[in-house]
């Protein structure tokens, strides 16, 4: 299947977490911190909360813990 991330497809399986489609797709800045600094999975279990982005025109989702879905759009601050 394939997600959007920024506007950009990328394919994915549904048994993938976001966080993990985008690593494989070669991203890896998700946000940016308030100085500008890059972020992205740290944790990787939902406790550090750097992979935010935006699922679908939701905030601040974590990408490792939402799974892919046919055609869902992912937007990230890089």
């Amino acid at each position: 299947m394939t997600i959007f991330v920024d506007g950009k497809p990328i394919p994915a399986d549904e048994s993938l977490t976001v966080a993990a489609a985008l690593l494989n797709a070669g991203v890896t800045r998700f946000r940016s911190s308030g100085g500008g600094e890059p972020r992205g999975p740290l944790c990787a279990m939902g406790i550090c909360f750097e992979c935010r982005v935006t699922v679908d025109g939701t905030a601040h989702r974590r990408a490792c813990m939402v799974f892919c879905r046919e055609e869902m759009r992912v937007e990230t601050s890089g």
